[in-house]
Parts: C-alpha cells; sequence; structure tokens
C-alpha cells in the first residue's frame, strides 16, 4: 500500500503530545518520515526523528532543521503546531508576558518557516500549515492576549501564502475550537467546579462537545496534502460550527 506522503518529509512543532502528536502519527501512517521538534522529546513516539528545539531560541531552531536535513535530506512539510496559552482580559498580563507568548505562537512560527524555506523551495509538494484558532476569529471572554496571537497567525498565514505562492509553497491554517487537550485538561483541572466548566464549554460548541485531536489533525493532513495542489491561503475551522452557526440549542443532535 502507498501513502498520501510517502517520500516527503514533514517537521511538526510541539509535536511530542496533544494535537502536535496527533498531526505527527497522522503523517506518519499516511507515509510521512516525521521530525518532531518539541521542549520535551522524551513525550515524542518513539518511530519519529525528534530534536529539542525552543522556537523561541533560533538557535536550536536551526540546528533542528539542519539535524532534519542531515537525516533525510529534503524538507517537504512544516507543521507549525507549538503554541503556549495565555488568559485574561487586556488589563490582566504585563508586557512580558505579550512578548512571550507572542515569541512562541507568533515568532516561533515565523523562525521554523524562516530555517525550513531554502529546502521546502526545492520540494515539489511544499507545504506550511500555521495552527491558528477560533479565537482568531471570534471574541471569547479572557482571551485577549491568546487571540491576538492566532489573529497575528491567521494573518501571517495569508501574507505568508502570497509570498511564497510562486515559489510553489502553498500556505494553510487551521483554526480549531475548543480542544480537548492537555492544555485544557489542566484549566479543567483548576476550575472550582470542572464538570460544570466542561460542560459550558462543550456547550458553547454547537455539536455538543470539545474537538478531537485526531480531527484537527486530519485537517492538517488535508491542507499538507499533494492532493490539496490548488488549496492556499484558507483557513479551515474545525470547530463544530462555532465559528459560523447560530444553532439553539433544542436543534442539536
Amino acid at each position: 500500500m502507498t501513502g498520501e506522503f510517502d517520500g516527503l518529509v514533514a517537521i511538526v512543532t510541539g509535536g511530542a503530545s496533544g494535537i502536535g502528536a496527533a498531526i505527527a502519527r497522522r503523517l506518519a501512517d499516511d507515509g510521512a518520515s516525521v521530525a518532531v521538534f518539541d521542549l520535551d522529546i522524551a513525550a515524542a513516539a518513539p518511530d519519529h526523528f525528534t530534536a529539542r528545539v525552543d522556537v523561541s531560541d533560533d538557535d536550536t531552531v536551526r540546528a533542528g532543521v539542519a539535524a532534519v536535513v542531515e537525516r533525510f535530506g529534503r524538507i517537504d512539510i512544516v507543521v507549525n503546531n507549538a503554541g503556549i496559552g495565555a488568559q485574561g482580559t487586556v488589563a490582566d498580563n504585563t508586557d512580558d508576558e505579550w512578548h512571550r507568548v507572542f515569541d512562541v505562537n507568533v515568532l516561533g512560527l515565523v523562525r521554523v518557516t524562516r530555517a525550513s524555506l531554502p529546502w521546502l523551495r526545492e520540494s515539489p509538494a511544499g507545504a506550511i500549515v500555521n495552527m491558528a484558532s477560533i479565537a482568531a476569529t471570534a471574541g471569547l471572554p479572557s482571551r485577549a492576549l491568546y487571540g491576538a496571537s492566532k489573529g497575528a497567525v491567521l494573518s501571517l498565514t495569508l501574507q505568508m501564502a502570497a509570498d511564497h505562492l510562486r515559489e510553489g509553497i502553498r500556505v494553510n491554517a487551521v483554526c480549531p475550537g475548543t480542544a480537548d487537550t492537555p492544555w485544557i485538561g489542566r484549566l479543567l483541572a483548576s476550575a472550582q467546579d470542572p464538570e460544570l466548566e466542561r460542560a459550558a464549554l462543550e456547550a458553547r460548541q454547537p455539536h455538543g462537545r470539545l474537538v478531537s485531536a485526531d480531527e484537527v489533525a486530519s485537517a492538517v493532513a488535508y491542507l499538507a496534502s499533494p492532493s490539496a495542489g490548488s488549496t492556499t491561503g484558507v483557513s479551515l475551522a474545525v470547530d463544530g460550527g462555532m465559528q459560523g452557526l447560530r444553532v439553539p440549542r433544542a436543534d442539536r443532535g
């Protein structure tokens, strides 16, 4: 059997856990050689190539990309998934926290892409998929900093798609709704009533549940696939209809 990504090499940042791990697994299952960049590479699947990379540190990013090229000789796909969360209104976070979140969520994407571009330009199937969020397209309570960083990711995706179209590199984004990830698990664990808080998160998505990591991975796999050769500059929502639908509770399945 042949896979969609046979012969292609993919970098997945933040690929050792949560959505990143699901993406790495999906791409590998479909034939890609996967390189996982993460701070905790011990948590990564043992069948992936791993590099300890801090996306806020350009030296480790460039070293990680160099290690991938040394191992595989090419880079075809970059999935910029690494990111950190933040809570609060504009009044609740310090300047240092704003700089920290943007340094990871936005500049981290820039660093990994910049280091990978020479090899993406040589690929017959160059593709970049950036991880945005429902917080980039909808106003959510206490997500000012996080939403601003993901809004920057969404806008940057469009600029990158325009800049690199003629080089044969497609650039797209995925906008998940609230996903069942370790970060959400930690938020729920810290709530006064975790079960009530989880029910509230599930209820605000029209399909009535949290998004799964595998569902996000499927969207990434489509956008990264050579079969999506005419898809670029797109943001694909995986949010149970949260952004576009206004469904009364009684109509939910």
